[in-house]
């Protein structure tokens, strides 16, 4: 039952996870599909580097067209989210070790770093879905810091090649529109810990 997405105004904001963005957006056509409408962040390195898995260009046209608006992609662009209280939940996903430490740190020098401090101004849920080939490593302790915040919560996650890279933890991407239910609930879905 994902009562709470119909009408929600969420947030979407993707961070550098490259080789992740493809399941987050096959994730998200579930929140459309509930009633949600969401509104597209991306953070500088979305905006504007190429990679294996996607161009720029691609990742911008996908991510519009899923939300159906288009994407904010400077800090003045993200500020008012606060102060106008345009969004009922904000979403980071795929978010990186990097974004983690900077969330964890206060740092808000990104379109997605500064979307999040201005949202979370009005105590309003924070939702997070991991990527992070450190998160057992050195972003294990910016993750712990958030995991102890108020208003903050995680698409559940797990190690996603415990032999091939045994500090990497990726959330679980069928799990996104359950947690996003919960967040908008101030709760945190359990299990926390999954095999994605």
């Amino acid at each position: 039952m994902l009562d709470k997405l119909k009408g929600a105004r969420i947030g979407i904001a993707l961070t550098g996870s490259f080789c992740t963005l493809g399941k987050v957006f096959d994730a998200l056509p579930t929140l459309v599909e509930a009633g949600a409408r969401l509104t597209p962040i991306l953070s500088f390195s979305v905006e504007s580097l190429d990679t294996r898995f996607f161009t720029a260009q691609q990742v911008r046209q996908r991510i519009e067209q899923i939300c159906g608006t288009p994407a904010l992609t400077t800090i003045p662009q993200v500020e008012p989210i606060g102060p106008g209280r345009l969004l009922d939940l904000l979403i980071v996903a795929p978010c990186t070790g990097n974004t983690c430490a900077k969330l964890a740190l206060g740092i808000a020098d990104t379109p997605v770093t500064m979307a999040c401090k201005s949202h979370l101004r009005n105590g309003r849920p924070l939702l997070i879905g991991l990527s992070t080939n450190d998160g057992l490593a050195g972003a294990a302790p910016n993750i712990g810091a958030l995991l102890g915040r108020k208003h903050v919560y995680f698409v559940p996650y797990g190690q996603d090649d415990p032999l091939n890279k045994p500090t990497s933890l990726v959330l679980d991407p069928g799990q996104l529109a359950q947690a996003a239910q919960a967040a908008l609930e101030d709760r945190q879905l359990q299990p926390l810990l999954v095999r994605p």
